[in-house]
């Protein structure tokens, strides 16, 4: 006998359940949408594998919990259920990624011009996990457009790709010596 249910076979037609029981096609944009989270966490989850900095994968494991409360807040319809505390982004938890933000900007030279995603590993893993970021904010803002959506997610959201950004420059600069700069003359 298993020990858990990993299948349920309830999903089998096309259908999953929202947080209250809410049953909708897979295809909805709250799937899309908490789907692509799980998608950033995953990749967050990789990067954090690349980095060597014990304080960067200590924040990263906190955007990492914090993704976890975005995604039980896109799951739950706040029409139909009433929405947990734990699924709630505290302006708290803004600041603290605006004060990281922050803090690596402050050690990082000025940009002057737009940097191409790459340079080593990790530098393109942070750069992965923004661009997926940011698809998730597209996502989020379609719900938006339907459904209400507080403003600390997505503030949060976008800050969030903010401080991958800034990570990947950290990143790039200590394993590779140089940020890759776009030349817009190269053919």
């Amino acid at each position: 006998m298993a020990k858990s249910m990993i299948y349920t076979k309830t999903g089998d037609k096309g259908k999953t359940s929202l947080v209250g029981g809410q049953r909708v096609p897979k295809t909805h944009r709250r799937i899309e949408s908490y789907g692509t989270i799980d998608e950033l966490n995953s990749f967050i989850g990789l990067l954090m594998t690349e980095l060597e900095e014990q304080h960067d994968i200590e924040f990263l494991a906190f955007i990492q919990h914090k993704l976890f409360t975005v995604g039980s807040y896109l799951a739950t319809d706040q029409t139909t259920t009433e929405l947990k505390i734990e699924s709630r982004i505290t302006p708290e938890s803004i600041t603290k990624v605006e004060e990281e933000i922050d803090r690596i900007d402050g050690e990082l030279p000025k940009m002057t011009n737009f940097v191409l995603p790459g340079g080593c590993r990790s530098a393109s893993l942070a750069h992965v996990c923004r661009t997926v970021c940011r698809r998730a904010e597209r996502i989020i803002y379609a719900l938006a457009e339907e459904f209400e959506v507080e403003e600390p997610v997505l503030v949060f959201i976008n800050r969030i790709s903010d401080y991958l950004f800034v990570l990947a420059r950290k990143e790039c600069l200590k394993n590779n010596g140089e940020e890759i700069i776009w030349d817009y003359t190269c053919l």
